[in-house]
């Protein structure tokens, strides 16, 4: 009669455990539906101040937390029968041949190598069970804190650039690639005012400090100022874009479709400038006005940065050091100081209050093109970069950045907000993410099949005032969309 070996019942111990396991997690789960019920109904039951919508989300929640530790629980549990198993067959292993030592020799490492592979499922498994938990937490607050509240369609390329005036009435100004600047209302969605004065791609735009009076740059090697008068239309009840939705899905060419409509065939049009600036021998990428509104500044494929005067179009000064293309250039919102960006990985502080002279100071650290660097309130810059990092600097300390915020995606062109100091940060791979100016993580914007960009999204603006949207994003698929950011709630959550 054959005698079974050591192994071979150790196999079938574990097999039979295993059968009894699974018959006890179907009935496990066959009772799950009741007992989630049964709490639901001891809930509901309590007296509780929250809206009943709110409260059966929250029920939701914890129910899918519950779940997810309960799967967690019993995954571990099975793999720590199949550890004793294993240890169990690898013993019975050790007395069969030669009465060899489990402690020493290539058993020892056979034992340890499989222990260590099972050691890391259960760890994979509870990092991937943990996350999704994390996730859903984050999804409802970004959800809670951040909508979308109105979207701008009309251009009929990508959107590089978008900005607010300075001005009653205050609207929303984008810069596009098919050659065209364009003024909106920011309630109703609706063009009031289209430039097409350039003779290529639009890459920036920015509006003069106390009057009607617009700064475009363009890869027609200028830049433009035009002034412009806008009359507001009614606003129109707005339609309700809060429903719920799923990050991280992927849109279809149909959606793309939808915004190839021409729905600024009605706007006033401007097609000739006030004045151009043309000193440059390259596409001009950006353009920004001092304080005061009397010089702007441009900056260049040409690897320079022009000063003009605008009242006489001269050239003051030719900004040059950078040892390539120009990304992005911006202005102090109090002093006379500039700060241009380069694909040569630096930015650079230039410093005119001095009218003898003027300084500058090179600010290194990104190991990629700086996209942009832009000023806050206070004695920071904050610059964002295709290395995929962010980091704030100290004016009075530029050895090292005072923080340094890391992501998944090439950052484009940042802004921060002037009162709370948060920075909106837009990436190549469609998200929007917002962080204080510690470099601690806020919030991230809500992206769906029905809501967000579906490509590259280009740029960011804070509207510090405006109670409907406060915060602009514009990309690659041709269109800005306007943000309400509720900041105390974002504030509180972290």
């Amino acid at each position: 009669m054959p005698v079974e070996s050591g192994s071979s019942a150790a196999a079938r111990q574990a097999k039979q455990k295993r059968k009894s396991h699974s018959l006890s997690i179907r009935r496990t789960n066959s009772t799950e539906q009741d007992r989630a019920g049964m709490q639901r109904e001891m809930l509901e039951g309590q007296d509780s101040k929250l809206p009943a919508s709110l409260r059966n989300n929250l029920l939701d929640l914890f129910g899918q937390i519950e779940r997810e530790f309960e799967n967690l629980y019993i995954e571990n549990v099975e793999l720590r029968r199949e550890i004793d198993t294993l240890n169990e067959r690898l013993a019975a292993e050790g007395q069969t041949i030669d009465g060899g030592d489990l402690s020493k020799g290539p058993l020892k490492a056979k034992a340890s190598h499989s222990t260590s592979q099972l050691s890391q499922k259960l760890k994979t498994t509870y990092k991937a069970s943990t996350s999704k938990i994390v996730s859903s937490f984050k999804t409802t607050t970004s959800r809670a804190v951040c909508q979308l509240v109105k979207e701008y369609v009309g251009h009929r390329d990508g959107i590089w650039d978008v900005c607010l005036t300075r001005t009653q009435p205050v609207v929303l100004g984008t810069a596009s690639a098919d050659h065209s600047a364009m003024l909106w209302s920011i309630e109703t969605g609706k063009c009031l005012l289209k430039y097409i004065g350039h003779a290529g791609s639009v890459n920036s735009i920015k509006f003069h400090p106390t009057e009607q009076i617009a700064l475009t740059a363009s890869g027609d090697q200028t830049a433009h100022i035009w002034r412009f008068m806008v009359q507001l239309p009614t606003p129109q009840p707005a339609a309700d874009t809060g429903a719920p939705c799923e990050d991280d899905v992927d849109f279809s060419d149909k959606d793309e479709a939808e915004a190839d409509g021409d729905v600024s065939s009605e706007c006033p049009t401007i097609r000739i400038p006030s004045t151009t600036l043309k000193s440059h021998q390259g596409v001009v990428i950006a353009a920004d006005w001092l304080v005061g509104g009397k010089q702007v500044v441009t900056a260049s494929w040409d690897r320079a940065a022009n000063l003009y005067d605008v009242e006489t179009s001269e050239l003051v000064h030719s900004l040059t050091g950078h040892d390539q293309e120009l990304t992005h250039c911006c202005t102090h919102p109090t002093q006379r100081l500039v700060v241009t960006s380069s694909r040569d990985t630096t930015f650079r502080l230039w410093d005119f209050r001095d009218p003898s002279i003027h300084s500058v100071n090179v600010f290194q650290g990104h190991t990629d093109t700086v996209t942009s660097a832009v000023f806050t309130v206070g004695d920071n810059v904050v610059s964002g970069s295709d290395d995929r990092t962010v980091k704030v600097w100290d004016l009075k300390n530029m050895r090292s950045p005072i923080a340094t915020i890391r992501t998944d995606s090439a950052v484009n062109r940042i802004s921060v907000s002037v009162n709370q100091r948060i920075i909106a940060l837009p990436h190549d791979n469609r998200q929007v993410r917002l962080f204080d100016i510690a470099g601690v993580r806020l919030a991230r914007l809500p992206r769906s099949n029905r809501q967000g960009h579906r490509r590259m999204v280009c740029c960011t603006a804070w509207s510090e005032d405006n109670p409907t949207c406060n915060l602009f994003t514009c990309g690659f698929d041709r269109q800005a969309i306007g943000w309400n950011i509720n900041i105390p709630a974002l504030l509180q959550e972290k």
